[in-house]
């Protein structure tokens, strides 16, 4: 939570504040237009102009563009000033959704926060003329009460709510609100998150305006009376598909009922699959969709090169090679399992490589200082779960790689995003073995690319392994196999040939291409016609030896019939049968 104030409007503070900041007023406008932006066309408000500004940004992305007008008050569609927009919003990973929908949210939170300060000065000034007609002095302004003191304590309403999947992501979020309100003077921004103390959240809470929050520690605050949802007014829900992923929809519908009231409601998905229209029908009114750069659009920035391997080792060696490679910067090695990554990290480690691991097993205390040492450059090789696959925004990453494949073909594009960001280029490199290969076809089918398989000197593959092609099924099936590789038919064999023993009901004999009838050998099926019987007979070798049965007792086997617990009518049973 952070509460930075640097420079504000004079209609934006209270009268006794006024001439702190009349100094620093007139400079504003002149910085503005020294400078000007492309953002101040979107009609945001000055604060945020300056703190894109200062962030480096100058022309908005292509889902900045489309998003920001609609998600602000009174656009395109509303009936007045006062309507906002639903919207579903799909694009891909690093073109700016965070600050597409904190931008609008922020915006709207700083004009109705300036018009409660006007309409509360201008009621102090009126309490003040009646208190002077009267005679009396003029009445005192309400001192701000500290939030952290325990007899101070009331209940968060924010006004604003953000909801992420993961820890990482959430955090993410929260830093880059903190950074945009750093000329906001006001304005609060909480995270909450699971792993983390409950006391220290809950001060952190105190007159918060927008929460970016998990669904799991925020239900459990505000089913102990620290949080209140009644007075929210808007409602984010990034990266959706994740959310229905973990197993949040019941969550979801929660706290749907909890803010019913709100005004607007934005959900960031990377698709628009059926189950993220279903959830947008029950909590949105008539959503606007934006899609900008669905996952099936290659990155363009981004390089990607698959290398094969015979199997673990050769897959250690691929990637001891490129880690050694000098125009790396910072990089994450993915890996499928939180085992493999601690062993994974342990190896880096004693090589002699600035490795640190990071899944959902550590403590969210090592975890948040694990990421905040890679962002201050402090560590160079993140080895991680899919739990860093989201939410980590690190432009110093010059480099991915795959050393275990994701669950899921979707993780993958998010794996990527990794670097690359904001324009920059990166490097996506993906290790597999044979057994692999299902994956990418998988991966190709979801991102409709070819892998494009690689190969470096001295660490050659021994196998041969598939080589998927575009616009054909393997690419999208996944069977590793054309339809036109498949072995052909047996020509002995039709599909109307009764002579054809049904699979499961013969076995092969012994070094023979053809089926020995099983139930015949061992003496059942005595009461089947002749013409089936010879029939049958006809796919046993004449010269192979019949498989022994137990002796029969004398007397009561007919003779030539040597199949196992064969009883003549009539015979007694043997004991024990």
């Amino acid at each position: 939570m952070t509460d930075t104030s640097v420079l504000a409007p004079a209609n934006a503070v209270a009268p006794e504040t006024i001439s702190t900041f009349d100094s620093a007023a007139p400079s504003q406008p002149q910085a503005d237009t020294s400078a000007p932006s492309a953002f101040a066309s979107l009609g945001l408000a000055l604060e945020l102009q300056h703190a894109v500004r200062d962030l480096g940004y100058v022309q908005p992305t292509a889902v900045q563009l489309k998003t920001i007008p609609l998600a602000l008050p009174g656009a395109e569609g509303t009936p007045s000033s006062t309507k906002f927009n639903d919207l579903m919003v799909s694009s891909q990973t690093g073109s700016g959704k965070t600050a597409a929908f904190l931008l609008p949210v922020l915006h709207t939170l700083l004009r109705q926060q300036a018009e409660q300060i006007e309409a509360e000065r201008a009621e102090w000034e009126l309490r003040a003329a009646q208190a002077q007609e009267r005679g009396e002095p003029a009445p005192k302004r309400a001192k701000r009460k500290d939030p952290t003191n325990p007899r101070h304590f009331k209940a968060a309403v924010p006004g604003a709510l953000v909801l992420c999947p993961t820890r990482e992501l959430a955090q993410q979020v929260a830093n880059d609100a903190i950074d945009l309100v750093r000329h906001c003077r006001g304005l609060r921004i909480a995270n909450v998150v699971g792993g983390m103390p409950y006391q220290l959240q809950i001060a952190k809470l105190q007159n918060a305006n927008l929460v970016v929050a998990t669904p799991g520690r925020l239900l459990d605050l505000q089913r102990s009376m620290q949080i209140k949802l009644d007075q929210v007014q808007f409602l984010v829900v990034d990266e959706a598909d994740r959310m229905l992923d973990l197993g949040f929809s019941d969550d979801l519908a929660e706290i749907n009922q909890l803010t019913i009231e709100r005004k607007q409601t934005m959900m960031f998905s990377a698709t628009f699959a059926p189950r993220i229209q279903q959830l947008a029908a029950r909590v949105m009114r008539e959503p606007q969709r934006v899609t900008i750069d669905n996952p099936q659009e290659k990155h363009a920035n981004i390089k990607q090169v698959l290398f094969w391997a015979d199997n673990a080792h050769h897959k250690r060696k691929l990637l001891d090679h490129w880690l050694r490679d000098a125009s790396i910067n910072q990089a994450i090695v993915f890996a499928s399992t939180q085992i493999e990554c601690d062993g994974l990290a342990g190896d880096l480690q004693q090589e002699g490589f600035n490795a640190v691991a990071l899944h959902g097993a550590l403590s969210q205390g090592l975890r948040n200082r694990r990421l905040m040492a890679l962002r201050n450059g402090q560590v160079q090789i993140l080895v991680a779960t899919d739990v860093a696959a989201r939410g980590i925004d690190v432009p110093t990453i010059t480099h991915v790689f795959n050393y275990g494949l994701p669950m899921k073909a979707e993780d993958y594009t998010h794996r990527i995003g990794r670097t690359g960001r904001a324009g920059r280029d990166g490097l996506a490199v993906t290790f597999a073995e044979f057994r692999d290969r299902r994956r990418i076809f998988d991966i190709e089918a979801y991102t409709r690319q070819h892998f494009k398989s690689d190969v470096l000197p001295g660490l050659e593959p021994r196998q041969r392994f598939p080589e998927a092609k575009p616009g054909t099924g393997a690419s999208f099936g996944g069977r590793g196999k054309h339809f036109n590789e498949r072995p052909a038919a047996r020509s002995d064999r039709g599909f109307g040939d009764r002579s054809a023993p049904p699979a499961g009901r013969g076995r092969r004999a012994p070094g023979v291409d053809g089926y020995a009838n099983v139930s015949r050998e061992l003496g059942f099926g005595g009461h089947q016609n002749a013409s089936h019987a010879g029939e049958r007979r006809n796919f046993a070798r004449t010269d192979a030896a019949p498989r022994p049965g137990p002796a029969a007792r004398p007397g009561h086997a007919k003779p030539g019939n040597t199949g196992r617990g064969f009883v003549p009518k009539g015979a007694k049973a043997r004991p024990g049968r």
